[in-house]
Order: C-alpha cells, then structure tokens, then sequence
C-alpha cells in the first residue's frame, strides 16, 4: 500500500495540474464557501492562506506597473502614437463608466431595493472616510518624491513618473537603450513571477472564500439581498450586453471568445476584489489568450486600473438609490444628472483596491445631500458587492485594451480566435521565431 501511495499522489496531482487555472479557481472558491459555511466563524482561521496570496499579489504590482509602462512607452518609439493611444483609452474609458453607472441607476430604479424600509435619518451615524476632491487628485498625481510614490504604492503616481521615464528614455535616443534593455528584462522576470505567482491563485481563493462565507453566514445576507441581487444584475447587464455589443459592433470580435480568454482575470478579480491585484493576471490574459500586443497592454491596462471604475460607478448608482429609497427621499432629474457626473469624475485616480468604493459612495451621497448614514449600512456587505463589481472594473479593462489594440492594428485576430492551447502554441512560436531573428541580426564583437 505504502509503496504505491506516492505514485497515486503523483498521478492525482499531475491530473489536478493538467486542469485549467480559471476551473481550478472555481473548484477552489466553491470549496471555499462550502468550508465556511460549514465551520462558521472558525473559518477565521483559514484567512492567512487568502491574506498571503494577496500580499503575493500586492508584492508583484508597483515593479509590474513600473516596468511594464516604461516598455510599453519605449516601445512605441513614436511619441504621437502614444499619446493617441492615451486619449483613445481616457476617453473610452470616461464614456463607459458614464454608461456603466446609468445602467445601475436604472436598475436601482427598477428594483427599488430600498423601497419600504422606512429609515430615518441622524447627525453623524457613521464614521466615513473624507473623499479627496478633484483638484486633490489632479494636484497629487506628480510625485514630489518618485522614490516614495514607489515604495508607498500611490499607483496614478507611478503611472505619470513611468510614463515620463519611457518619454524621456526615447527622445535621448541611442544613450537611453541600455537602461530600456534593463526595464525590459525587468519586465519579463515580472512576467515570469507573475506566472508563477498565479498557480497559488487557487489555494488563496479558497482561504479568501472560507473567510468571507463564515463571517457572514447565508442568514446575515438576507435583509440585503435586494441590494446584492440589483448590483449583480446590473454588473451581469454591462458585462454581458454592454460589453459584448462593443465587441461585436465596433471591434467586429466574437464576445464569447473574448470572455473565454479573460476567464482567469474575472475569476482572480472576484475573490480578490482588486483591480489592482488582478493586474497581473489581466496582463496575461491580454497578451497570452487574446492576442494584443504587450506594447498596447502594458499601457492601457495599468492606466485602466487606475481610472477605470466601471463596476464602482455602477454600484454608486444602485446604492445611492438605495439609501434615497431608504430614506424616504425623492430625487429630481438634476440629481440624478450630478450622480451620473460625480461618479463619473470620481472614478479618476480612485486606487484599485478594495474599499475604495465607500470612498466613492461618500462624495456622492455627500454631492446630492443623502444621509451618509447609508455608508455604514451599505458597509455591512460591500465586501460582497466589491466583488462583482471589481469583475466589472476588470472586464472594462481589457475590452479597452482589446478595442484599442484592434484600432491600432496591434491585435492578432487568428490569435484572438484561437482555443486556449492553439493560443500558448502561437506564443511560443512568436517568441521563438523572435528569439532567432534577434540571433540573426546580432553583431560579432
């Protein structure tokens, strides 16, 4: 019996290897709530295996987002492409949040999810975080220490020094390509680390699951799930029909191919609840699955997860349907206007981490004069919301760098319609032929 347990084990986990890491994380997160279901609150004790992941995660963003940027801008070469490509990106990325947050004031008007609850209203109820203003951000987006912006994780920051950087390496020509080789294979060991990383993605998801199902409990969800249901709705109306008719309209792409390919990402972003966090894996999927050039992915995505807050956007409208309805509170047409605006605009520069959507609520409910005091019962489940609508922020993310990749002619259709395994044989291919075409050029010392 002893003797053959290790080959039994071998087999078992070289058949678990074999399976594909998007159904390994669901197996993992349907284990996961299943355990904490059943331990209850001793599902506690599970968390450090989620916690540990997203430290994991969290340790691969800022040198990710740094190199990966400065490659991307010094790749180009052609600084009117780049900033083409910035305004492509900031302006499709404004009009789908607008888009994505009209779409929950509708549902939240549809649903009425807090019709009939009759709250009243007091001074102070709930200790909230003070939103920054617009002109904060638009003040703080320049580091006056790069170094600290670094090390501190401010990630619009770093975005705006590496950008700066990648210009600033091109325009001084020839002297600036042995520091772009060295940003260059600093950005393919983060690739690699990234791709090792991600193979602890399900074992993380299980611990995080196992936590969030045993501190809340089925029976602790139901006075809300109105709002759960109404804010799932909406994200599964964007992802599913906003986004699918951008793809098939403008971009002329099979959507359910698109899905397929980011499967991994959406499954990484809802347990996580970190656009963020999910960087990683959206960049793999980006550039591995669909097809679009690293030069273009390296670029919009790292923006995106900065300034792109679709999912957030659409919760605020929801919610602050919610309270209002909850409060007794009628809104006029205006305010409904100064919500779709002010979420909007607040999105920029929000960091993609979880939480940073009840910053969000805040400015709103403060902008159109509702109670805050529904911040502090919208609290109770947002880590559940944050969920959905971080696969939202996500899922926005990449159809961006997709359509943009499509306009620029940087995405490989045959690439983009190709099967998962086709896919990872198309890449490998590339990088070989690359690999020999660089051989062939190099010249003898």
């Amino acid at each position: 019996m002893s003797k053959h347990a290790p080959s039994l084990l071998g087999r078992a986990w070289s058949r678990w290897m074999s399976v594909p890491l998007w159904l390994q994380i669901l197996i993992g997160m349907v284990l996961g709530i299943i355990t904490g279901v059943s331990l209850g609150e001793d599902a506690n004790y599970l968390k450090p295996i989620g916690t540990l992941f997203v430290n994991t995660i969290k340790m691969l963003i800022i040198p990710l987002v740094f190199c990966s940027l400065i490659v991307g801008v010094t790749s180009m070469q052609d600084t009117a492409k780049m900033g083409r490509i910035g305004f492509k990106s900031f302006a499709f990325y404004l009009g789908t949040t607008s888009i994505a947050i009209s779409i929950g004031l509708l549902v939240g008007y549809i649903m009425q999810p807090g019709a009939g609850l009759g709250l009243k209203g007091a001074a102070a109820a709930a200790d909230v975080k003070q939103a920054p203003s617009l002109m904060d951000t638009l003040i703080n987006i320049v580091p006056t220490n790069p170094v600290a912006a670094l090390a501190s994780g401010q990630i619009l920051q770093v975005i705006v020094f590496a950008v700066a950087l990648g210009i600033s390496l091109v325009l001084i020509g020839e002297r600036g390509k042995p520091a772009i080789k060295l940003f260059e294979s600093l950005a393919e060991a983060m690739y690699k680390l990234t791709d090792m990383v991600m193979k602890l993605a399900p074992y993380g998801v299980f611990g995080l699951m196992a936590w969030v199902a045993g501190e809340y409990g089925l029976e602790m969800l139901l006075p809300l799930i109105k709002v759960i249901v109404a804010v799932y709705l909406g994200c599964a109306l964007h992802i599913l029909g906003f986004y699918s008719l951008v793809l098939t309209v403008f971009g002329k792409l099979n959507p359910l191919q698109f899905f397929k390919g980011i499967a991994n990402a959406m499954a990484v972003a809802f347990t996580t609840s970190s656009s963020a966090g999910t960087l990683p894996a959206s960049m793999k999927c980006a550039s591995e699955n669909l097809g679009v050039n690293k030069k273009i992915s390296s670029f919009v995505l790292p923006l995106g997860t900065t300034i792109n807050m679709d999912g957030t956007a659409l919760y605020q409208g929801v919610t602050a349907l919610f309270v209002a309805q909850a409060f007794g509170v009628d809104l006029t047409w205006v305010e409904y206007i100064t919500i779709i605006l002010t979420a909007t605009l607040a999105s920029i520069g929000t960091a993609g981490v979880p939480g940073a959507g009840l910053v969000m609520l805040t400015l709103v409910l403060t902008t159109v004069g509702l109670p805050l005091e529904g911040v502090a019962i919208i609290a109770g489940i947002d880590r559940i919301l944050d969920m959905a609508r971080t696969v939202v922020n996500v899922s926005g993310d990449l159809v961006a760098t997709t359509m943009i990749a499509r306009s620029e002619d940087e995405l490989d259709v045959e690439h983009y319609n190709a099967d998962m395994e086709q896919s990872a044989m198309i890449v490998q291919q590339a990088e070989t032929e690359l690999q020999q075409t660089e051989s062939q050029v190099k010249i003898p010392s």
